[in-house]
């Protein structure tokens, strides 16, 4: 099989790049596929495809701008060019731009890939029914929300003409099922990037103790209370602790996290990051007492949360959404907070920091739930459908009888 999957991918900053690259890294490794076509965002810097393990070909077709009218175009001759036996749309709303145009435009690409007769698949992060516009940052106008929410319908309806949809929670099935009455919907999970073949070290380096979020900041994920609340915690407890800020801004807030910078940098021990490379993140990770997650909405299934238990951590979660979803549906644990408090917040991670057996129960429950759906297990959950959707295509189509010619 030649697979196509329509994505950004790094050195990317656009959104759902890392969860591209550890696709193509377990896809490429599977017997079934001859080659993977990478249609991808046009970036300054190559294309990380450069993979330890074996596995099939890569290449990368640079065929669409963020925010560019022409996407829609120009991935269509992609496709055309390239010529795979099958499409994997990796998807939110946003991924092709923040303007309404080129973002619903890029979003019509599933329906012309199915109009290419091109088996196809979207995996879609985020549904719009299941996201607060006020606190996700898109908007506090109640007019301006009627109007995503009619627009997000819209788009919606055209992703399901896709063959397939993907998304990563099953309550996310529920609601297209029912608001749409699509028939089309499977729910394959997010699945956890790297699982470590022995269980990690749950042992901390020596130094402060880090306090750790990852991310893009500025909308719904705001790092002002996390601050704050390691503050309360150092002055209560006289523990040592450090504030790693990992990451950048999120691309519809340019310029927050210099300015949080600058209003924080009287408090002591507040490191920020900047983006943070593939090769680095297990550093980031390994070397965390705390990840937090101070957001104040949820827009989709974690990949930070499940990256934080393939590398065994405690996690600070609000109690709200999808991470609260998560935590029934996979088995996740962390301590919870409310979203709108900072002393709830510090209590939280007080509440790990101060007992190291309470956080090595977490770290152990976390890298269990992570372990149990690799990318690998995923990846192989894509092809079966796949396989399915090629097997239904071949049975449809009309057999030919060549006329004999009489003796």
């Amino acid at each position: 099989m030649k697979l196509a999957i329509v994505t950004a991918y790094p050195p990317s900053k656009v959104t759902l790049n890392e969860y591209a690259y550890h696709l193509v890294k377990h896809f490429r490794q599977k017997e079934s596929i001859t080659e993977i076509v990478l249609l991808t965002d046009k970036t300054e810097g190559q294309k990380d495809i450069d993979f330890e393990e074996q596995g099939c070909k890569v290449s990368v077709i640079e065929c669409w701008q963020f925010n560019s009218y022409k996407n829609v175009f120009t991935v269509s001759n992609a496709l055309t060019q390239s010529k795979p036996d099958a499409v994997l749309f990796n998807l939110q709303f946003m991924k092709f731009g923040d303007k309404k145009i080129p973002a619903a435009l890029g979003l019509m690409l599933p329906l012309i890939c199915k109009l290419k007769a091109i088996p196809n698949i979207v995996l879609l992060h985020n549904i719009l029914e299941e996201v607060d516009l006020a606190k996700a940052g898109f908007t506090t106008n109640k007019w301006l929300q009627k109007a995503y929410n009619f627009i997000g319908s819209t788009l919606t309806r055209l992703i399901l003409k896709a063959d397939h949809v993907a998304v990563t929670m099953h309550k996310y099935v529920d609601v297209l099922e029912a608001k749409y009455k699509a028939k089309n919907i499977i729910q394959i999970p997010h699945g956890t990037f790297e699982v470590t073949k022995t269980q990690p070290n749950f042992d901390l380096p020596e130094g402060p103790l880090q306090i750790m979020t990852f991310g893009k900041f500025g909308t719904y994920k705001k790092v002002e209370p996390m601050i704050e609340a390691v503050q309360l915690v150092r002055e209560k407890t006289g523990l040592d602790l450090e504030v790693v800020i990992a990451g950048t801004d999120n691309p519809n807030v340019p310029g927050y996290l210099e300015q949080v910078k600058k209003a924080y940098q009287h408090v002591p021990q507040v490191r920020f990051t900047g983006y943070v490379e593939e090769k680095d993140v297990p550093k980031i990770f390994n070397e965390s007492a705390v990840v937090v997650f101070p957001y104040t909405s949820t827009t989709g299934s974690s990949g930070v949360l499940h990256q934080a238990g393939s590398y065994g951590k405690a996690v600070v979660m609000p109690d709200l959404g999808d991470l609260a979803l998560l935590v029934q549906d996979e088995g996740y644990k962390g301590e919870f907070f409310n979203p709108t408090s900072v002393n709830s917040l510090a209590n939280a991670i007080e509440a790990i920091v101060t007992n190291p057996n309470y956080r090595i129960a977490l770290e152990l429950a976390n890298y269990k739930a992570a372990t149990a759906f690799p990318m690998q297990k995923v990846t192989d959950m894509y092809l079966s459908v796949f396989n399915n959707i090629m097997c239904k295509c071949n049975a449809q189509k009309p057999i030919i009888i060549e006329p004999t010619t009489a003796k």
